[in-house]
């Protein structure tokens, strides 16, 4: 899903122009996307000048940094070695599970791609 930067983005419009699902308004002087209208077009992505508009994937590097600050901050309320081991072992099962609910969302998704009803 895209999202806009609005460090970057100089409120042009062009984004507001392209878009065929008319789910980017502006707020003030920057662009923001409805996510209940947005399509997943890609076009405000495309045409925006500035790459102000980001697509999730290039938010995979932010994501990562945001988990382990959480984790690294979460790790501070145990206090010996065994403690820590155990709640870094619960963190990599919660993101185990993370990762098998997005492969079997992706296996589902492939099949309605296919014409099958995912089920």
């Amino acid at each position: 899903m895209p999202w806009v930067d609005k460090d970057k983005c100089v409120g042009c419009g062009i984004c507001v122009s392209k878009c065929p699902a008319s789910a980017i308004s502006m707020k003030g002087e920057k662009a923001e996307i409805d996510m209940n209208k947005c399509i997943r077009c890609g076009k405000c992505h495309d045409f925006c000048p500035q790459n102000a508009v980001i697509h999730d994937s290039e938010r995979i590097p932010m994501e990562v940094e945001k988990n382990l600050k959480k984790t690294r901050d979460l790790m501070k309320n145990f206090g010996t070695r065994e403690e820590r081991k155990a709640f870094l072992e619960r963190m990599e099962r919660h993101f185990n599970k993370e990762k098998t609910v997005a492969e079997r969302s992706i296996e589902k998704i492939k099949n309605l791609m296919k014409g099958e009803n995912g089920g």
